[in-house]
């Protein structure tokens, strides 16, 4: 049976990858997840913010804090806080090269154009594969019109795409008015392929001390819904490659991303959860799953329940929506 798939270009085993999370800061458990069957790793990403920060510092000469940066406040993580400082990512990048057969795939963190893009080069000196762009900005500004949020975006993938040899993905979020039309935006920007979708950990209210506290939850199985329908929309569109992000936990899971029209899936809460030795049982079910439906290879999967392949179309769009309010009965 073959599982192999194209994804940035990159041949790769099979169709699990390691989503960015700090299982790559250890490189032992990177060496357990690709026994586990994992076709590839993602780093943790490496933040704007932290970049810049240190930058700051070394301009001044002194230990940056958390208030250095034009738009932190004392909530912003303390320079220390980091789990690797971004010299020692790039040494990371080295050692997981090192201890690994299997493409390691870098990761940035940022939300507009400036200096912190110079870190995709130095990623690429160091030996990364591919790196995965993460946008993520959070607009307050009620002045801010949604097309310069995209555009600026746009511009940021340019500028990494431009400045490196190595594939580049670009992780958005599913908050966009028009995905589609975005995702082709930044193929056209230089990127190799888009992920679907950021995982937003969104903050928590403390009502006795009056604070906005950090609040962690896994990705559940629900989640895959979202990516499933946005992958299926976008997918006839792309010449890239798609990857699901979130909400994949078991090997229907992973089917079910490709049908829509995945060439990889993204697992990070289910490995935080079960341990690597998940990621071999993922692995083997969808074997098992494979042959019990006469299926010989991936790509006979790919794609063929997305938004133009499958038989009713219009279960991805408003019609769903409209039939699911109408089953209700009192």
């Amino acid at each position: 049976m073959n599982l192999t798939t194209q994804y940035l270009g990159l041949t790769l085993k099979n169709p699990l990858v390691v989503g960015a999370s700090p299982f790559c800061d250890d490189v032992t458990m990177a060496q357990r997840l690709e026994e586990a069957g994992a076709a590839a790793v993602t780093m943790h990403s490496l933040f704007e913010e932290q970049i810049d920060a240190e930058q700051l510092a070394l301009t001044r000469h002194v230990d940056a804090t958390a208030e250095s940066h034009a738009e932190a406040t004392s909530y912003f993580p303390a320079h220390s806080e980091y789990q690797l400082s971004p010299d020692q990512y790039l040494l990371q990048i080295l050692r997981l090269k090192k201890a690994l057969s299997i493409p390691v795939i870098a990761s940035l963190n940022g939300s507009r154009p400036g200096g912190w893009i110079d870190y995709a080069r130095r990623m690429e000196r160091a030996g990364a594969d591919a790196i995965e762009l993460n946008l993520y900005r959070l607009i307050t500004d009620p002045a801010m019109p949604a097309d310069e949020v995209e555009a600026g975006m746009v511009a940021t993938v340019r500028d990494v795409t431009s400045s490196v040899e190595i594939p580049v993905s670009v992780k958005i979020s599913p908050f966009h008015t028009s995905p589609t039309f975005f995702a082709c935006e930044l193929e056209r920007a230089g990127a190799a392929g888009v992920v679907l979708f950021n995982r937003f950990y969104q903050p928590e209210i403390n009502a006795e001390e009056l604070e906005v506290s950090p609040q962690l939850k896994l990705s559940d199985r629900s989640e895959l819904l979202l990516r499933l329908r946005w992958l299926a929309i976008i997918s006839p569109h792309l010449r890239g490659s798609l990857a699901a992000s979130g909400g994949v936990h078991a090997a229907i899971d992973v089917v079910k991303a490709l049908l829509a029209g995945a060439h990889v899936v993204q697992l990070v809460s289910a490995l935080l959860q079960h341990g690597p030795q998940h990621l071999a049982m993922v692995l083997e079910d969808l074997r098992a799953w494979l042959a019990e439906h006469e299926y010989t290879e991936i790509s006979q999967l790919r794609g063929a329940m997305n938004h133009q392949r499958c038989p009713d179309p219009a279960g991805f769009e408003r019609a769903n929506y409209i039939r699911i309010l109408q089953s209700w009965r009192i």
